[in-house]
């Protein structure tokens, strides 16, 4: 009996740079960077060295709606 393997239909996540994220939030690119520093939002490292930041969407609407203003 053969047995299938699964299509992989995940598609891959679309991550957010710090300057998507400064744009969405009317704010500058140092005070995303700020936020992410004190653990406020939620970033992967990620390329050579884990030297580029960037933003799960979803852990960027948490941080959203845990710091309206």
């Amino acid at each position: 009996m053969l047995k299938s393997t699964p299509k992989k239909t995940d598609q891959p996540r679309h991550l957010l740079t710090v300057k998507e994220v400064a744009e969405l939030d009317h704010c500058s690119e140092k005070t995303v960077r700020r936020a992410i520093a004190v653990g406020l939002l939620e970033a992967v490292r990620v390329g050579p060295g884990g030297r580029l930041l960037r933003i799960d969407p979803a852990a960027h609407a948490a941080y959203r709606q845990a710091h309206r203003w």
